[in-house]
C-alpha cells in the first residue's frame, strides 16, 4: 500500500497524521468543505501535463499542434486550464463546442470529430467558426455543402481507417477494420476526390485514431504508413490514445517514448513540411484527479463489501470497459486491519462496483476513501440513476481549493420536467 500514493496526482502528499494531501488542501477538510462524493482535480499538475506534451511535441515536430481530446473531461474549467496552456480543443458534439467557446479557445483551434455529426451540431460549428471539422462519411460532407454559406470555406480532414487493432478493451478500439468511426481507404479516397472539388469545403488533411487506453507505443506508429498511402497533405492529425497509470500493473510509456515513435513514424512517411496534430485526452487528465467518497456501509460475509456514497453515477469507466482502479481509507493507507474488500457504488446495479479486491486497513462506517485516477471519463460520463445527483469538481492549488462544478440540487433533477 506504501505505492498508492504514486496513482495520485503528482505533488500528492501524506501530511504527519497519514492524511492524504492532493494540490496543498487535506482530504479531510476537502470532504468537510465540498461535501463527498467530490471530484478533485490538482490543478498544477494538470498545466504540468499540458506543457509537457506542448513541449515534447514541438522539440520533434516544430510545425504542429497539440488539441487536448475534450471529452475525456469537457469541463469548462479544465479546458480553459488548456487553452491557457497554448493548447487547442478537440470536441466531439454541440456541448463541447460551446464550454470549448465559453473556455475562451479561438475557435480556429477546435477540431470537431464524431461519426454522426447532426444538422444542429454542424451548424454549431460552422455559427462559431471551428477551425477544422474531421469528417467522417458522406453525410458529413452533404450537411456542411449545404450549411456552409456561399463566399465562404470550411477546412476538413478526412478520417482513416487504418486497420490497426491495438491491445485494449473492444468498446475503445477504433482503427481496426469494421470500426465506426472514419472510412477505409479506397472509400477514403473517393470522398478526398469530392471534397477537393467543392466550393465549400477545403481538403486540408487526414486524421487517424486508433484507440483508447494504450500502453504500447507500436499501434501509434502503425497507423501513419496506411494514410501516408492516400498522398501528400497539408495537415495530418494523428489522434490520441496513449494509456494512463491506473494500478499498480499499468506501465504507460513516457510522453517522450510515444512521441519519439509517433514522430519517428512521421519522418519516415509523412512529409516534412506538414502540419501534425496530436490529440491527446486520458493521458493527459486522469492521474491529475481523485474521487473522495464517505462509506456508508461496511457488511462482512463471504465476501467483505465497502459501500460508498457514489459509484457507477460518477464513475462508469468500471462497468463499462472493466477498468480497474484501487483506492485507500484516507489517513489510513497503511496499517493494522487490513483486509481485501469489494468496494461498491449505492446504485441498485450487482455491477456497481468500483474496485473488485482491494485491500483497506480497517474499513468503517463514516471513513473517508479515496479512488485515485479519476481525471478521464468519470465527469464526461456523470448520470442521475437512480435520482443521483451529479457530484462537483473541485480544483486544488497551493493549498486553496475551489468549485469549478457545483453539486448538482434536487431541483436541478426536475428542472427539465414540463408536467
Amino acid at each position: 500500500m506504501s505505492d498508492l500514493l504514486s496513482l495520485f496526482p503528482a505533488g500528492s502528499s501524506l501530511d504527519d497524521d497519514g492524511m492524504l494531501v492532493v494540490g496543498g488542501c487535506r482530504a479531510d477538510d476537502l470532504a468537510a468543505d465540498f461535501g463527498t462524493p467530490v471530484l478533485v482535480v490538482a490543478e498544477a499538475a494538470l498545466r504540468s501535463r499540458a506543457r509537457e506534451y506542448r513541449d515534447e511535441l514541438t522539440a520533434r515536430w516544430p510545425k504542429s499542434r497539440v488539441v487536448f481530446a475534450s471529452k475525456a473531461f469537457p469541463c469548462t474549467a479544465v479546458q480553459r486550464v488548456m487553452v491557457e496552456e497554448g493548447l487547442g480543443l478537440d470536441v466531439a458534439g454541440g456541448g463541447e463546442i460551446l464550454t470549448a467557446v465559453k473556455a475562451g479557445i479561438d475557435p480556429a483551434l477546435i477540431v470537431l470529430h464524431g461519426n454522426a455529426k447532426t444538422d444542429e451540431e454542424i451548424a454549431l460549428a460552422v455559427e462559431h467558426g471551428v477551425g477544422i471539422v474531421a469528417v467522417d462519411n458522406s453525410d458529413d460532407v452533404d450537411r456542411l455543402e449545404a450549411t456552409v454559406p456561399s463566399g465562404r470555406t470550411q477546412d476538413v480532414l478526412v478520417r482513416i481507417i487504418p486497420g490497426v487493432t491495438a491491445d485494449t478493451h473492444s468498446h475503445v478500439l477504433t482503427g481496426h477494420e469494421g470500426s465506426k468511426f472514419g472510412l477505409a481507404p479506397p472509400d477514403a479516397a473517393r470522398l478526398i476526390q469530392r471534397i477537393e472539388h467543392s466550393p465549400r469545403l477545403r481538403m486540408r488533411g487526414l486524421h487517424v485514431h486508433v484507440g483508447s487506453q494504450i500502453l504500447d507505443v507500436e499501434p501509434f506508429a502503425a497507423s501513419v504508413a496506411p494514410v501516408s498511402r492516400l498522398g501528400e497533405f497539408e495537415v495530418y492529425d494523428l489522434g490520441g490514445g496513449l494509456g494512463a497509470r491506473y494500478t499498480w500493473a499499468d506501465e504507460p510509456p513516457t510522453v517522450a517514448a510515444y512521441l519519439d515513435t509517433l514522430i519517428g513514424a512521421a519522418r519516415q512517411h509523412l512529409p516534412a513540411q506538414a502540419q501534425l496534430i496530436i490529440e491527446p485526452g486520458r493521458s493527459m487528465v486522469a492521474t491529475a484527479a481523485t474521487t473522495i467518497y464517505r462509506v456508508t456501509t461496511v457488511k462482512r460475509g463471504a465476501v467483505t463489501f465497502v459501500a460508498v456514497d457514489g459509484g457507477m453515477g460518477d464513475n462508469l469507466e468500471v462497468a463499462l470497459f472493466q477498468q480497474r482502479f484501487e483506492a485507500g481509507i484516507v489517513g489510513r493507507f497503511e496499517g493494522p486491519g487490513l483486509e481485501n474488500v469489494t468496494v461498491v457504488g449505492r446504485h441498485c446495479e450487482s455491477g456497481d462496483v468500483l474496485v473488485d479486491g482491494v485491500p483497506l486497513a480497517d474499513p468503517h462506517v463514516g471513513d473517508l476513501l479515496a479512488v485515485p485516477a479519476t481525471g478521464a471519463y468519470c465527469y464526461t460520463m456523470a448520470n442521475n440513476y437512480n435520482g443521483n445527483r451529479r457530484i462537483p469538481v473541485v480544483f486544488a492549488t497551493d493549498g486553496r481549493a475551489r468549485f469549478v462544478v457545483r453539486r448538482e440540487t434536487w431541483n436541478d433533477l426536475v428542472a427539465r420536467d414540463v408536467d
